[in-house]
């Protein structure tokens, strides 16, 4: 049997922590996302990732994230990635070339993408303008945002920023400059959009 070629490069993100891992295949299902905060979220049942602890392996890792094909490392503050860089990359590539698992078979199982029949013209109209619009950008650095909550009466539409985008320092800029009046154009029930605290 053919073993498949892996191959890696990296892309910088808005955030000078966040480094992008682009992979030349999917790594998740579509729609899907996984944000992984420390080694116990790693190790969580309902998400658990060998792929995700190992990374935590590295003194450096903080936070990783992965969505379509990429993941995304957010580093401490004390290192640079001139110095880890090349390493980690190595490791990924020997992960990947070994056939590792990136999740396991209980996280496939409890993640697959549900569509609400019981949501509101309003929140059907922001879920597709977030697919279509803003979460191949945000992806693009990096991150991924997701639909959590809205509130019909006051017109705020919760979200949850991941990845890259979590801790980064453009992140509440890019949220009421881009997101918001994107959403507020599209949607006239939406007034404002504020990020859920992870």
């Amino acid at each position: 049997m053919l073993k498949r070629n892996t191959m890696i490069y990296t892309e910088l993100s808005p955030n000078p922590n966040s480094m992008k891992f682009v992979l030349n295949y999917e790594l998740v299902p579509d729609g899907l996302s996984f944000d992984y905060p420390d080694m116990k979220a790693a190790l969580d049942k309902e998400k658990a990732s060998p792929l995700a602890a190992d990374c935590f392996q590295f003194p450096f890792v903080q936070r990783v994230f992965m969505a379509s094909n990429f993941i995304t490392i957010t580093k401490d503050d004390e290192t640079q990635w001139e110095e880890v860089l090349g390493n980690f990359k190595k490791f990924l590539k020997i992960y990947f070339d070994d056939e590792n698992p990136v999740f396991t078979e209980a996280t496939i199982e409890n993640n697959t993408l549900i569509v609400d029949a019981n949501d509101s013209e309003a929140v059907g109209k922001i879920k597709a303008a977030l697919d279509q619009y803003v979460r191949p950008a945000v992806e693009s650095d990096g991150g991924a945002i997701n639909f959590a909550d809205f509130d019909e009466e006051s017109g705020i539409v919760t979200v949850v920023l991941q990845g890259s985008c979590s801790g980064c320092p453009s992140a509440s800029v890019t949220l009421k400059d881009g997101i918001e009046r994107l959403l507020t154009n599209m949607v006239p029930e939406v007034k404002q959009v504020v990020a859920e605290a992870l």
